[in-house]
């Protein structure tokens, strides 16, 4: 497990695929395609589970608004597929980036071990960085709850 990279440190670079908003299931990006931009990644555990969704839903919901100040993506360890289907359910208007290979979730130090129902399991630590445009992290807000997550961004954002 690696450490979650601090605020005015270069945010971890990657290249993977992504669907939704912009993006055709084809479509590999890079984080520096976004250079000169404000970015929000925000990483969730897995496709259309209640937090998930609800933390999802509400991007949507406020989309005009977050939109005019970043780009936004979800990165979730789910296929394209689930992502995808996730995406057309809720209809997002933000592309998903797919890490099935958690690459990602481990650059960013947000893959960690879990437990519930006292098993414990490695899975995707919910949380959000905001990098801006010169590719360094701005903000980082770890473990955040999903019914708070919109207004802490959109705060951030200002």
């Amino acid at each position: 497990m690696s450490k979650q990279p601090q605020p005015g440190t270069l945010a971890p670079s990657f290249t993977a695929p992504v669907i939704g908003g912009d993006f055709d299931e084809s479509t590999i990006i890079s984080l520096s395609d976004f250079r000169g931009e404000t970015v929000v990644l925000y990483f969730y555990p897995k496709d259309d589970t209640p937090g998930c969704t609800k933390q999802a839903c509400a991007l949507r919901d406020g989309w005009q608004e977050i939109s005019a100040k970043a780009k936004v993506f979800g990165v979730s360890i789910d296929s394209i597929k689930s992502h995808e289907k996730f995406i057309k359910k809720h209809k997002l208007p933000f592309p998903i980036i797919s890490d099935d290979e958690h690459a990602i979730v481990e650059a960013y130090g947000v893959w960690v071990e879990k437990s519930m129902y006292g098993k414990t399991y490695m899975g995707t630590e919910r949380t959000t960085f905001i990098i801006d445009a010169e590719g360094k992290i701005k903000a980082t807000l770890p473990k955040i709850k999903p019914e708070d997550h919109f207004a802490q961004v959109l705060s951030l954002l200002d």
